[in-house]
């Protein structure tokens, strides 16, 4: 396997991947710790990584369109959808302790 992946083709999936870590945060709310917009930036810049260059590093670029500077773009959108369904899913998880009377900061039993 040959690792490909340009500054071009990092700087957009960094690029992503922050947009993605904003989003997701507001997604999920407050009651979380402030810094789960930089959690999910850095899962999703991994996942990125890994979905391009492992899981269809073997795919040539004439296969994969389109290809920025060595990014499946399309491909990573695969990590988006993913990590579009685990935000929701803590949405749900966080907005039902609070409704259980949790506060957040307080250990659950």
């Amino acid at each position: 396997m040959r690792w490909d992946l340009g500054i071009e083709g990092v700087g957009l999936l960094a690029a992503m991947s922050l947009g993605f870590g904003l989003i997701a945060h507001l997604i999920v709310g407050k009651g979380v710790t402030r810094w789960l917009w930089l959690i999910w930036a850095i899962a999703y810049f991994v996942a990125g990584i890994a979905v391009s260059e492992l899981w269809f590093g073997w795919a040539t670029e004439e296969q994969l369109q389109p290809n920025i500077d060595g990014l499946s773009f399309d491909e990573v959108h695969l990590v988006t959808l993913a990590g579009l369904g685990a935000a929701l899913i803590a949405r749900y998880v966080v907005h039902r302790k609070r409704r259980a009377g949790h506060r957040p900061g307080t250990p659950v039993p």
